[in-house]
């Protein structure tokens, strides 16, 4: 094994690619295993035998699949290097895939904490932000739209001289058309309580805007700026509204979508309908509350049948 082939690669990362040193630490940490399995033979001792041994072992281990692929990577980059050193004919690690990381459940509020979320307070609800944001809760929970999906709705449907409306609410149709992932549009009912509370807030949009002429007249969701609401806006607020009504989970949008995507097909069952309402192409997405469902059905044997866990 030639002296410092290691360390001439992390210099010509560092000059190439610009790499942090946080980067080129974790590189040479990868790099510096892979020396230890080729041992004293050198870059000619690995093969993808070897290396698939390795891959297998750290799996067994309980290794994250991602810590795996990251080091394979580092390994395949520094092998080709080598390669074109003339050290070794082929990279061994070229064919090689870290194990499939198992895929995460969505997390889904109960039914209980998502109307603890939606629901206002007592007192009521009065100006213009409480009103916006009551809005986009019950919008997010009735519809399940993605958050990009609700930032991008009009106020309603237009059409004029330099703007078209690519998503908006049909309030008197009780629907909203949005166009999702793959330019891919659908049209999704709205309910009865998400319609009563976009009426409260259009109403208040429409006061506030005689007073602020030059907010965005497109919009159906507005910054206290004028602006269209921001992602990142809708984020914020989603977050301050779960800790202030007690919601025990991180609430970020996303978490509404499988709340409605869970909740209705544990009321329901219709599979098929799910996906349509939320924009899915495949049904294999979908599938995936259904292991949700199951979990909760699973959660409610476990703490109320007899012969559940007994010992």
């Amino acid at each position: 094994m030639a002296a410092g082939e290691v360390d001439a690669y992390l210099q010509r990362l560092t000059a190439e690619r610009g790499c942090s040193r946080h980067t080129i630490d974790a590189y040479r940490r990868d790099l510096a295993l892979l020396e230890s399995i080729a041992g004293e033979r050198g870059w000619a001792a690995l093969d993808p035998t070897v290396l698939r041994r390795w891959v297998a072992g750290a799996n067994r281990s309980g290794a994250a699949p991602k810590s795996i692929a990251r080091r394979l990577s580092a390994w395949r980059g520094f092998l080709d290097w080598i390669v074109q050193r003339g050290a070794i004919p082929a990279n061994p690690a070229r064919g090689l895939r870290a194990p499939r990381a198992r895929k995460r459940l969505p997390k889904a509020l109960s039914p209980d904490q998502a109307l603890g979320l939606v629901t206002p307070p007592a007192e009521g609800l009065r100006g213009f932000a409480e009103l916006r944001d009551s809005a986009i809760l019950e919008l997010f929970y009735s519809c399940g739209l993605r958050l990009s999906e609700l930032t991008g709705l009009d106020l309603r449907y237009f059409e004029e001289p330099g703007y078209r409306s690519q998503s908006w609410l049909d309030l008197g149709g009780s629907e909203v058309s949005v166009l999702g992932k793959g330019a891919k549009r659908r049209t999704v009912p709205v309910g009865a309580p998400a319609l009563a509370a976009l009426r409260n807030w259009i109403d208040e949009r429409g006061r506030w805007r005689v007073v602020h002429p030059a907010a965005d007249p497109h919009a159906l969701f507005l910054s206290a700026r004028g602006l269209r609401l921001s992602n990142r806006g809708v984020q914020m607020r989603l977050e301050k509204l779960a800790r202030e009504r007690g919601v025990p989970a991180r609430v970020h949008p996303h978490v509404l979508r499988h709340s409605f995507a869970s909740h209705l097909l544990q009321s329901s069952g219709d599979l098929r309908a799910v996906q349509e309402l939320l924009g899915h192409a495949s049904i294999a997405t979908t599938q995936v509350y259904t292991a949700l469902d199951f979990q909760r059905l699973a959660s409610v044997y476990d703490s109320a049948h007899p012969r559940a866990r007994r010992r």
